[in-house]
């Protein structure tokens, strides 16, 4: 039962992030798009990290070094594993994302960004463009999620209790979290 707390207390925190982005992404649509586009993109967050949790042995498995920079200090390791390289590569997504969130909502010039709330003639696009984008940022925060469950316990049904309950405090608090990013 410890575990099982632990672990949907983590998997909440670690869904905030994930939540915050599909607000500003889901924000930048016209208001009757939002929350569908919202339950969309958190529905597709469940089944990506459930794919992930049936895929676990695989997963666990992406330790081994693919590749050394062949430099072997004393202080760190220098070889690099699947997961490793799953990792850097998300973060830098996030960090290009965030950047360029933060650009978007800073620069005074109108952009040709896809996802801008002006263009509510190319609202199809603008649904598709925003649950592709939430489908990446999924994916990201899905492979942070499924490792951190993997770091806590080694029942699967756990971890899958975990991700649901996490999940479902997601669909509660996104509306709200919406509006007050808005």
């Amino acid at each position: 039962w410890a575990a099982l707390v632990t672990l949907v207390v983590m998997e909440v925190v670690l869904g905030i992030d994930n939540l915050i982005f599909i607000s500003i992404l889901s924000n930048k649509l016209p208001p009757e798009h939002r929350q569908r586009t919202r339950r969309i993109g958190i529905g597709l967050a469940l089944v990506m990290r459930l794919a992930l949790l049936a895929a676990i042995g695989w997963i666990v498995g992406l330790t081994a070094p693919v590749f050394d920079l062949g430099f072997h200090g004393e202080t760190f390791d220098t070889a690099f594993s699947w997961r490793d390289l799953i990792l850097i590569a998300g973060g830098l997504f996030l960090v290009w994302k965030a950047t360029k969130e933060i650009h978007h909502a800073v620069d005074v010039t109108p952009s040709n960004d896809m996802l801008e709330k002006d263009k509510k003639d190319v609202v199809i696009n603008n649904v598709g463009s925003a649950i592709v984008q939430i489908i990446l940022l999924d994916l990201v925060f899905s492979v942070d999620s499924i490792l951190t469950a993997v770091g806590m316990t080694d029942h699967v049904p756990i971890m899958m209790v975990a991700v649901v309950t996490a999940v479902i405090v997601m669909l509660v608090a996104s509306d709200p979290l919406a509006d007050f990013i808005d």
